[in-house]
């Protein structure tokens, strides 16, 4: 348990970190998402071929994988839509508290996950202080961050189950792949040709390295979650949503930094229960 609460902690740092780029980013920020998401599958190609050659993995581990690849299409658009209609102080909290709260659900109903008492109590306090901090948003901007908190669900649940049926490092990798893949014939699809090939080169380096930082981050949470329940993990991950109440205040001077801190305080009891009550 020791393990999985220092692998979602450092997650949560380096997942703050690459969000922040990405709203902060100038221009089309799907466009910068997608070649965060196209770097990343560049990253795991190779991986993925290697240790396949080398140790294999089973195919449930490749359909699980690409399913999660196919989930990070809806997720990417509308977390560019998200940043886009709103502060990151907001947006970024109700998107991944709400999606913790999700895949909490998601996995005590289809993976048999159990949590005590304490940790229900720890992430229902969590889902309050993501409550406070979206008091006061626009109803587009609370609403695409919530559609994002629903795909961020999703994806974790079936990652879950990926990661601990394969106990395989390469399910990261196949995850990658498929979302660099939808992601990319999606943007071809919407005529994006000429807005991608000048991302990738003007913004090459951001690109790999926040696709290696989103490669590393998700390489964490699914080796967490083979030692701790999904809810469990996924709540821990979010103590992101303190930095992120920081970074929207000090970083990009959005306002209502008082009660948008204080939210982030009650989140942080929330998460200091949930890891306290294990």
């Amino acid at each position: 348990m020791l393990l999985a609460t220092v692998l979602a902690l450092a997650a949560a740092v380096l997942h703050a970190g690459w969000n922040l780029v990405a709203k902060r980013a100038e221009g089309d920020r799907y466009m910068v998402l997608w070649a965060q998401f196209f770097a990343g599958g560049v990253i795991s190609l190779p991986l993925l071929i290697g240790n396949q050659v080398l140790f294999g993995m089973p195919w449930q581990g490749y359909a699980l994988g690409l399913a999660s690849g196919l989930i990070h299409l809806p997720y990417t658009w509308l977390l560019a839509r998200a940043y886009t209609l709103g502060d990151f102080s907001v947006s970024y909290p109700v998107a991944r508290g709400g999606g913790a709260a999700v895949a909490a659900v998601g996995g005590v109903w289809f993976l048999g996950d159990h949590l005590t008492s304490w940790e229900v109590i720890g992430i229902a306090i969590v889902v309050l202080g993501l409550a406070l901090l979206a008091y006061g948003a626009t109803a587009p901007n609370l609403a695409m961050a919530l559609a994002v908190a629903v795909t961020i669900g999703c994806y974790t649940v079936v990652d879950a189950k990926g990661s601990r049926l394969t106990a395989s490092v390469a399910y990261i990798f196949v995850t990658f792949v498929g979302a660099a893949l939808s992601n990319t014939c999606f943007a071809l699809a919407t005529g994006r040709r000429a807005d991608m090939t000048a991302m990738l080169r003007h913004n090459w380096r951001r690109a790999a390295i926040t696709g290696a930082a989103s490669l590393l981050t998700y390489g964490l949470v699914l080796v967490a979650v083979q030692h701790a329940p999904v809810g469990y993990v996924t709540a821990l991950r979010e103590s992101s949503v303190v930095l992120a109440a920081l970074a929207g205040w000090k970083l990009l001077g959005e306002g209502d930094h008082r009660r948008r801190l204080t939210a982030a305080l009650v989140v942080f009891a929330g998460l200091l229960t949930l890891v306290l009550g294990r």
